[in-house]
């Protein structure tokens, strides 16, 4: 259950619910399958998964897991798996078949009603397919943390927690130096802030024109080709960096987190071995959230600490039929 990406948003108030309270408002939106006629439903399932324990007949799976001052939650998204292709295909067959037996053209308004129809008929025989995003509130540090590598997969996590409990204020981080300025430093310098270390892996951009850009993987990134470049005026817009010989990742300039890997893993984790799973996955929450508490008070610190999180409100993305 380690996290592999990090998208963090920072609470702009104490997060207050109970685990009662909390337990409560997730169970009105626990996770059921897609009805015949839903293309998506995106609800709450237990963290634990197949590792939970077994439950009387009458007993609920917790929707959350909770160590200390740190809260697991899991989203699952469920979609039919229905390709525009497919719809077209089914559509221009009913078109060719009425304009044959009807002796008549089938016009463009028609032939929208026909598609809509073939599409209502297909979607209940459609494949599905199920996806699960995981996230912790960190109630001490005020944090969202998301396992997420894309903004609008976190936002909708984010939607989901909105709808399940009235609100959710959170808000980007917003850090007092600009991140690629304080990673076009260190790759300058050759060093960077406190316990990091510049890794091998970056992606420099030309700020005059964003489509001119320069990835380089598993390169010495002091060489004088990355100099060259930076002389040149290119800046970083993504570097790979290990923190305290702990773990490592590439930091985006809008600081999120990509490829995260916990250099310990294998280590603790075999100390688990004979462990049951619930207990394995306790432990290496323990682990992750603690050893990321750590990460994040140097990460911000070294880009300057954060801003007033409540000048970079993210906005409700929920539509008004949604709400």
């Amino acid at each position: 259950m380690w996290f592999k990406n990090i998208r963090v948003f920072c609470l702009t108030q104490t997060f207050d619910l109970s685990a009662e309270e909390l337990e409560s408002q997730l169970a009105d939106n626990a996770f059921i399958p897609c009805a015949n006629y839903e293309k998506s439903r995106m609800a709450w399932v237990s963290p634990l998964g197949d590792a939970a324990p077994e439950l009387a007949e009458d007993q609920e799976p917790m929707l959350t897991h909770i160590v200390g001052d740190y809260i697991m939650l899991c989203a699952q998204k469920q979609e039919r798996l229905l390709p525009a292709s497919v719809v077209r295909e089914a559509t221009a067959e009913k078109v060719t078949e009425i304009e044959s037996r009807q002796a008549r053209k089938v016009y463009r308004k028609e032939k929208r009603e026909i598609q809509d129809n073939m599409y209502a008929s297909l979607l209940p025989r459609a494949f599905t397919r199920s996806a699960r995003t995981y996230a912790y509130i960190s109630r001490a540090d005020k944090l969202l943390v998301v396992d997420a590598v894309s903004a609008p997969k976190a936002e909708e996590f984010i939607n989901l927690l909105r709808d399940s409990l009235g609100s959710f204020p959170v808000a980007l981080p917003d850090s007092k130096r600009a991140p690629s300025d304080v990673m076009t430093r260190w790759l300058v310098e050759q060093k960077a802030t406190d316990k990091f270390e510049i890794h091998n892996d970056c992606e420099l951009f030309n700020p005059l024109d964003g489509s001119n850009m320069v990835r380089c993987k598993g390169q010495d990134l002091v060489s004088d080709e990355i100099k060259a470049h930076l002389e040149a005026g290119k800046r970083a817009k993504q570097l790979s960096v290990v923190w305290n010989n702990a773990l490592s990742c590439s930091i985006v300039e809008d600081l999120s987190l990509k490829r995260l890997r916990f250099e310990d893993i294998n280590e603790e984790s075999a100390s688990f071995a004979e462990e049951s799973a619930a207990q394995k996955f306790d432990q290496e929450f323990v682990l992750m959230t603690l050893q990321l508490t750590a990460f994040f008070k140097s990460f911000f610190e070294a880009f300057g600490g954060l801003e007033d999180p409540k000048n970079k409100m993210l906005p409700d993305n929920r539509s008004k039929e949604d709400s």
